[in-house]
């Protein structure tokens, strides 16, 4: 944890407050040109999101539960900061002028794997209950399990509790996406970066967040956009969103933390 003077902790790094509220467009810019630059590692690790979000549709589809499909998706957000530390990694050596390779990406989880590990835990333990409370929701509106796709589509379209499953549905997961965006925005890179237990990086990312309101409101409205197309594009879209996003997402660190990296 950050250290300690006079009862009041220290954070180990200084943030930049940014005046700039469209921040955001910038560093998705820079994500798309570390992509130029290393087109073929970026949409190997980016089709890997591909199969599995057509491997999940599949599945449910096969099950009955086709209506689970879109907040299953929509909690891919959560999970998708941990999943692509490699590419943090890919923009880290572009920075730094040095060659980039689909197994230096891998590697990357190495460089703090017991803190990145943690982090994981605590996403994992966010999506868990995000697809728990999305179940709930079903059960309290339509007093069964979850529907198939063609039949949600039909109650949401002709039954007043499908109107209200979907206002209700979307209060909670923005609640939640904004809790989970203040403790991951840029507290993963930050870990991958520097020696830096999980707690204080989830304050640094929550503080960082706070005092760039706007800013990081921009970001998340951005990043829920270009993930939402990706979907949209029966998954196909997330080949380049992901790893623009993942890019953009290191660029908004280095952008907010004035410290540089420790690690060489």
């Amino acid at each position: 944890m950050s250290t300690s003077e006079g009862g009041v902790y220290r954070l180990p790094v200084t943030l930049r407050t940014l005046d700039d509220v469209d921040r955001s467009g910038h560093w998705l810019s820079q994500g798309w040109q570390d992509f130029k630059r290393a087109p073929g590692i970026s949409l190997a690790y980016g089709s890997a999101f591909v199969v599995v979000g057509l491997a999940l549709t599949i599945g449910l589809s096969a099950m009955g539960l086709g209506s689970l499909i879109l907040p299953v998706a929509g909690g891919f957000v959560i999970l998708a900061p941990i999943l692509v530390v490699g590419l943090y990694d890919v923009s880290r050596r572009l920075d730094a002028g040095q060659p980039v390779s689909l197994s230096q990406c891998f590697n990357a989880f190495g460089r703090s794997i017991g803190q990145l590990s943690a982090m994981g835990v605590v996403l994992l333990g966010c999506y868990l209950v995000w697809v728990r409370v999305a179940m709930l929701l079903f059960a309290l509106f339509f007093n069964a399990q979850p529907p198939s796709l063609g039949e949600f589509a039909e109650d949401v379209v002709f039954s007043l509790d499908g109107a209200m499953l979907l206002i209700v549905g979307a209060l909670t997961g923005a609640v939640f996406a904004a809790v989970v965006f203040s403790i991951s925005a840029i507290s993963i890179p930050l870990i991958y970066d520097r020696p830096i237990d999980v707690l204080t990086a989830i304050v640094v990312s929550t503080l960082a967040v706070r005092s760039n309101a706007k800013v990081m409101f921009g970001w998340a409205a951005l990043i829920v956009v270009v993930t939402a197309a990706g979907i949209a594009t029966a998954f196909l879209g997330l080949a380049v969103g992901v790893p623009v996003l993942a890019y953009a997402t290191w660029h908004a660190y280095r952008d907010v933390v004035i410290h540089g990296p420790v690690y060489p």
